[in-house]
């Protein structure tokens, strides 16, 4: 008599690997772009690259795509099956929300086995920096936010609202300013230095074309004239050189209003700076070091920007 055989154990989504060795993923995912690294437990072993992860500003599949590729692409370089993860950190923008954290990690346990955690990426900026230790970060990049924490363990956070209300000092906010400066010194009889710049980047005939640009829904990339701007500002653009003058300014007004919630007055408070506009704008990152120095004379600046995506890797080390 025939028989029915037992039905097959259900098959793991990611069946188990014998290794020696532990994998961990920092993830860092921004507005513009996405970087993934593999590292063991005391070196990188290989780097993936995509496009912005931002799931609020890009929309969700943008974002699904950009973290997979990140993530594959960085374990095809170190040479490992993404089955082999042990932990993921993600630093992702935009992940303040529950149902976006739940988003991010559903993406990544689609394609990485272990455990996953998501954060912020103005915490991974924050790890990046001073590990678990007491500071304050502040990020200039797509969107600015500063984000604080105390020897206590406890946290404050200015800016970082979106780029229609707030990311002051942020790459698009610098480049709102620049347009909106252009137009006023034409009203005044002047032209602004950046001005011809400004319309070759976004390939523009004249200030009648930009106007319509720069009013256009979706709204252009601000963030792209970044580099005319310090290009101008380094030529003796004095209206150029005032923008980021002010965007220094709302950059440590930020750093002020997170500091103080969480440490005293008088407290030694260390910094750090982190994001693509500081990495790429010296006159930025001068002119936040002395805005700094004026609202918080007791902070010490670190010389060096933090990268969210090795802090993420030191979250995932440390578990």
């Amino acid at each position: 008599m025939w028989t029915r055989a037992p039905p097959p154990a259900p098959r793991e989504l990611f069946p188990v690997i014998k290794q020696a060795v532990a994998y961990y993923l920092g993830i860092d995912g921004g507005g513009s772009k996405t970087t993934c690294l593999v590292g063991g437990e005391t070196s990188i072993l290989g780097r993936g690259d995509s496009t912005g992860s931002n799931i609020v500003r890009l929309g969700e599949q943008p974002a699904r795509e950009a973290l997979q590729q990140s993530v594959l692409a960085a374990c095809a370089n170190a040479k490992i099956d993404p089955r082999q993860v042990t932990r993921t950190v993600a630093g992702v923008a935009g992940v303040g929300r529950a149902e976006v954290r739940e988003f991010v990690r559903e993406t990544l346990h689609e394609i990485v086995a272990g455990e996953i955690i998501v954060v912020t990426d103005v915490e991974a900026a924050l790890d990046a920096a001073f590990a678990d230790g007491p500071g304050v970060v502040v990020v200039s990049g797509t969107g600015s936010i500063a984000f604080a924490r105390n020897s206590q363990g406890e946290t404050s956070r200015a800016g970082g609202w979106g780029w229609a209300i707030s990311d002051e000092g942020s790459g698009p906010w610098i480049g709102r300013a620049a347009v909106s400066a252009v137009f006023r010194a034409r009203e005044a009889g002047e032209t602004a230095q950046m001005e011809q710049s400004i319309l070759q980047t976004w390939q523009l005939s004249d200030h009648q074309h930009l106007v319509s640009a720069a009013n256009a829904t979706p709204p252009p990339d601000f963030g792209s004239l970044l580099p005319e701007i310090i290009a101008a500002a380094d030529s003796g653009d004095s209206i150029a050189a005032d923008i980021l003058l002010r965007a220094g300014r709302e950059l440590g007004a930020l750093a002020k209003i997170a500091a103080s919630r969480v440490f005293a007055a008088d407290a030694n408070v260390p910094v750090a700076m982190s994001g693509g506009a500081f990495a790429h704008a010296p006159n930025l990152r001068e002119a936040f070091y002395n805005s700094l120095q004026a609202q918080l004379p007791h902070a010490t600046l670190l010389p060096d920007l933090a990268d969210p995506v090795l802090g993420a890797v030191q979250m995932a080390r440390r578990g």
